[in-house]
């Protein structure tokens, strides 16, 4: 359960990341995947995580601190779309940084909007991760948008896609930042992982 979560620094390069060797669990996806409301609906804080209706908000490395115990990581989306080049490739290269130097990682949360088919770019990267051997987990959302039987049937199509590549799942979690769906399963296995790790 997560009781106290304190914004701590926004770091635009892993170097500039906190000196600290508390474990940490970043949340990353697509632009407008619904980061930001399923941080603060985790943290019970609405105001925690600056969500926006225009996508491509979150542009540095936001670091949290909760329960006094971990880092919450609030990564920049990939795929922004209505970004020039340039930053595209610096983001790019941003969150590739921190994914593959941050020592204090311990999970990634792949977050994917449950509504849309497999799309190339999640697909892309979560071969990415498994290339690069960084742990990571599936975390769909705004599961509050579709029915129960087509919800279902989503996460199952898109775990079918994945088995073509992968032997074996991450763990995959269904939430809704509406609802609060999953919040509860999602903070405990963070808390199981915290133990591992302890």
């Amino acid at each position: 359960m997560i009781t106290a979560a304190q914004y701590i620094i926004s770091s635009p390069d892993v170097k500039d990341c906190p000196q600290s060797t508390l474990p940490e669990y970043a949340f990353i996806g697509r632009s407008n995947v619904g980061k930001s409301s399923l941080i603060n609906m985790l943290c019970h804080n609405p105001k925690l995580a600056k969500t926006s209706q225009k996508p491509g908000k979150t542009l540095l490395i936001n670091h949290f601190l909760i329960n006094g115990e971990w880092h919450l990581v609030d990564l920049p989306g990939y795929g922004y779309a209505q970004a020039g080049q340039k930053q595209r490739e610096a983001l790019k290269t941003m969150i590739e940084r921190y994914c593959l130097y941050r020592e204090q990682l311990v999970c990634l949360f792949v977050l994917i909007d449950c509504r849309h088919e497999p799309q190339k770019i999640d697909l892309e990267f979560i071969t990415w991760l498994g290339e690069n051997g960084v742990p990571f987990a599936i975390v769909f959302t705004k599961g509050d948008k579709l029915g129960k039987v087509r919800l279902k049937e989503n996460v199952e199509a898109y775990k079918t896609r994945l088995l073509e590549e992968w032997e074996e799942l991450p763990p995959v979690f269904v939430t809704s930042a509406e609802t609060k769906l999953g919040g509860e399963e999602l903070t405990a296995y963070i808390e199981s992982l915290n133990a591992e790790v302890a």
